[in-house]
């Protein structure tokens, strides 16, 4: 059953959407009803990223995401509608409608309470007797004292020990197959999908199992196994202990390569760790880290594969406007051995020394060359510069280009025009795209989401003016000679059907309200184009309004005289078909 809109009019009501953004953003500027900070949902340097209060709707200018407040905890908590609906209703003390519940949500909490159960039995396991080998890898490692507080535990090396443990609590087969703790077999049957492993949980910052990640304790591959993406979990926007990093005071922190390499730091004292899962830094992961904290520290492997991560994660993390330091770990291959041999202070001075993300990559690109011949200070010099020219602060581009001309043997008056020269190089570029993009008004003017793409984008364009004409004077236009039927796009006729009967009704027209009745893309394409854009004052409201229906009707007219056409043509076509059966 949906949810009532009485009930997301008062959610929306009681979420303002400001103070819901700011548990996510740091709006820094304030213009009229809107307040600006850096876009959550791709990487900037400059705030395009709008919330209007008066609207309700966010929106930004340079990724061009846009929607409402229920939208918005969509998007960022990557939640369903009806759970981001139920995240807004605790956040307020509301209670959602039963005959509002998701038929996904069932499933949902089904899966979190089999994923919790499942890492009750792994935990058991490795407690019990049969668990000993785990046990003896995790004394070795000298992580005993993490056991508890990650929830570390062992999946037995055998084919259906967590599979029989949890149907014997009621749970399916199916369901441990959805929730990728079971692996379909042959003729219907399943068997467990971690085996002989040390079972790391993998917790969300609300505390739910979501998943899990073994590594194997023998001399089998993979060495580490991750739970694939299920209706809970998504390997791409988690991070392993962030629920327990987030409550860290140190002010920091660290990205390290796995598992074990975080329970080991935390175990020396250093309970800002994390990392992500099976696979290098995302930019949904990067994003997530910028919620949590203003400086990441990377302390990556030493090895080639840790270093070019390293490099990843920096182009990652860097345009987010936090602090990027790198930890080089001399005379070990990562943090664990370096602290086994050195101990928890030298680490923590280490990290106090760390350069940041500009010097590491002036030193990565400097072990390129050889320094010693004057056709590798060459070769150097050029790459330093194109480094160094992306660098957005004048005053980096200064420090950073003299201590490359020092490293090279060089004047800086010799080096910084080679900069400045990479730099209209870069803006130069940069500008043909954009000349590129601005003389592709057809490709510009489509919506992003392709399924919603404009077969006639005169007529389109024309709708877009109905219904912004629509939203702003309902009072003037809620009563025209028009159905969403009369519209080329599908999806703004229905936009412009539900706009107009709820002002029929007597009904206010809401962005969260709407949010139930479509999709995600289209509320972002009405937020956008609809909602966002006010470019029509209020005195020309009616010749405009008459000027667009004007242009719909003749883009439908010319529609119906082209369908005509062909079917007369079709007509021609079939007649000399059958003339020359005939003769």
């Amino acid at each position: 059953m949906p949810i009532p809109e009485s009930f997301l009019e008062e959610l929306a009501e009681r979420n303002d959407i400001a103070d819901v953004v700011s548990g996510y953003v740091r709006l820094t500027r304030r213009s009229g009803a809107n307040q600006f900070g850096l876009c959550p949902f791709h990487s900037e340097k400059t705030p395009s990223f709008s919330v209007n209060t008066e609207r309700q709707i966010y929106h930004c200018f340079g990724c061009g995401k846009s929607g409402g407040v229920i939208n918005f905890i969509m998007e960022i908590e990557n939640l369903s509608f009806p759970d981001a609906v139920q995240f807004l209703a605790k956040r307020v003390g509301l209670e959602v409608p039963e005959d509002g519940r998701d038929e996904n949500r069932g499933r949902r909490a089904r899966m979190l309470e089999l994923n919790r159960e499942a890492a009750r039995f792994f935990h058991a396991q490795l407690m019990a007797p049969q668990g000993r080998i785990a046990q003896e890898y995790v004394v070795k490692r000298g992580i005993t004292n993490m056991v508890k507080p990650f929830g570390l535990g062992f999946a037995p090396d055998g084919w259906d020990g967590l599979l029989n443990a949890m149907t014997a609590k009621g749970f399916t087969r199916a369901e441990l197959i959805e929730a990728s703790l079971a692996t379909a077999g042959k003729n219907g049957g399943a068997y467990d999908f971690f085996r002989n492993r040390l079972m790391f949980p993998v917790i969300d910052v609300r505390g739910s199992v979501i998943g899990f990640s073994g590594r194997i304790l023998d001399d089998r591959e993979p060495k580490y196994l991750n739970s694939r993406d299920t209706l809970v979990y998504s390997k791409a926007r988690s991070l392993f202990a962030l629920n327990l990093a987030k409550k860290s005071k140190s002010g920091y922190i660290l990205l390290a390569e796995g598992n074990i390499d975080v329970v080991s730091l935390h175990q020396a004292g250093f309970d800002s760790a994390v990392a992500s899962l099976g696979t290098s830094l995302t930019a949904d992961q990067a994003r997530l880290l910028a919620r949590y904290t203003g400086e990441i520290v990377i302390a990556y492997d030493s090895d080639a594969a840790g270093q070019k991560a390293a490099q990843r994660a920096i182009e990652l993390l860097s345009p987010l406007e936090m602090r990027v330091k790198v930890l080089q770990i001399p005379g070990a291959k990562d943090p664990d051995e370096f602290i086994q041999s050195r101990g928890p202070q030298a680490f923590r001075d280490l990290i106090e020394r760390s350069g940041n993300q500009i010097e590491y990559r002036l030193q990565r690109v400097a072990s390129d060359y050889d320094l010693t011949s004057d056709e590798g200070r060459s070769e150097y010099l050029k790459a330093a510069a194109a480094l160094i020219a992306s660098l957005p602060s004048g005053i980096d581009r200064e420090i950073y280009g003299l201590r490359a001309a020092e490293k090279a043997g060089v004047s800086k008056e010799m080096f910084l025009p080679e900069v400045e020269r990479f730099r209209k190089r870069r803006s130069a570029a940069a500008k043909k795209q954009e000349d590129r993009e601005a003389t592709a008004p057809v490709k510009a003017v489509q919506p992003k989401a392709r399924e919603l793409r404009y077969e006639n984008v005169r007529s389109a364009r024309a709708e877009e003016g109905i219904l912004r004409l629509v939203y702003r004077f309902p009072d003037r236009f809620g009563d025209l000679p028009l159905t969403g039927a009369d519209f080329s796009s599908d999806a703004l006729g229905r936009l412009y059907d539900a706009l107009t009967r709820r002002i029929r009704e007597g009904r206010s027209i809401s962005v969260a309200v709407l949010s139930a009745q479509f999709t995600a893309e289209e509320i972002e394409l009405m937020t956008q184009r609809i909602v966002q854009q006010d470019d029509v004052p209020p005195e020309a409201a009616e010749d405009a309004m008459n000027d667009y229906i004007k242009i719909l009707r003749e883009e439908k007219d010319k529609a119906v005289r082209q369908d005509d056409l062909l079917a007369y043509s079709e007509k021609l076509r079939q007649k000399k078909g059958l003339g020359g059966q005939d003769g």
